[in-house]
């Protein structure tokens, strides 16, 4: 919602509420924000353009990212954080995710967009590739901060033991952006957190579909055994195009049942000791 204010011509947007909770376990404290999208308009566009330091979240997102334009959806209050008394962390937020947004060409075309290309006349037609990825594809690992040492591992996260039937005593799931890649697909980054009595996992999903053209899951999972000094770190990058995969449409709906299906291009094992609390 939003008004205009008559004597300075500017556009007030009012704030809605932010919901915030925190969850201690151990040495943890485990903090969330969410609340609403990103406003498609500049709130003040005479402080955004004079005082940098006063700018409003678009225009903060739009200088920081320096895109030819956003995601459908952004979630700039949505944020989760990881903090150890220690003064180690990790953030995950939508701002960092955009950062890694590539601002080069991307050779990803829509279906039939060869086809459309030939019925036309070439004086008519413009190059269809975009001129940065406009799949808003990212390999975003979240922000670490603080005192920590990290390594490359053999050690896994074991899934198995997740599956076990442990009692959850915190749980919560953010958006961080989606765009529906103008009716061509989804592009969604999402984040889950489980905490549980012996250990917390999160999930950074970066999910893509561009229909009848590929798929691709970028997945972070990050884990720690609260009877450890160190967390676990995976990245997994999956893709792979749609013909290749036999599969009925429904599944390239749901990225949970299409991932097991999909070959695995990258993987990235980290470990990240966190240094002993002084007491």
């Amino acid at each position: 919602m939003c008004t205009v204010n008559n004597d300075k011509g500017e556009i007030e947007i009012y704030r809605l509420p932010v919901n915030a909770e925190e969850y201690v376990i151990n040495d943890w404290t485990i903090k969330y924000t969410k609340s609403h999208i990103l406003h498609s308009i500049c709130a003040n566009t005479e402080t955004c353009s004079s005082k940098p330091e006063e700018r409003c979240l678009l225009c903060l997102y739009n200088n920081e990212l320096e895109l030819p334009h956003l995601p459908e959806m952004v979630f700039p209050n949505n944020k989760l954080n990881l903090n150890h008394k220690s003064g180690f962390s990790v953030e995950f937020n939508a701002l960092d995710a955009l950062k890694s947004v590539s601002n080069g060409k991307q050779s990803i075309k829509v279906a039939h967009s060869d086809a459309w290309k030939d019925s036309r006349a070439p004086e008519n037609l413009e190059e269809k590739i975009k001129p940065f990825d406009w799949t808003f594809s990212s390999d975003y690992r979240g922000y670490v901060s603080g005192e920590s040492s990290l390594e490359e591992t053999e050690e896994r996260i074991n899934i198995e033991k997740l599956k076990e039937k442990e009692k959850i005593l915190f749980y919560q799931e953010l958006m961080l952006y989606e765009d529906e890649l103008h009716d061509n697909g989804i592009s969604s980054c999402t984040i889950k957190i489980r905490v549980m009595p012996s250990s917390f996992f999160v999930l950074l999903r970066f999910f893509l579909r561009v229909d009848n053209v590929m798929v691709r899951i970028n997945d972070t999972r990050v884990f720690h055994d609260f009877s450890t000094n160190y967390i676990l770190r995976e990245y997994t990058n999956k893709e792979c195009g749609v013909k290749d995969l036999n599969l009925p449409l429904t599944v390239f709906g749901d990225p949970n049942a299409l991932s097991p299906h999909m070959p695995l291009r990258t993987s990235i094992f980290e470990k990240i000791t966190i240094p002993s609390v002084q007491s």
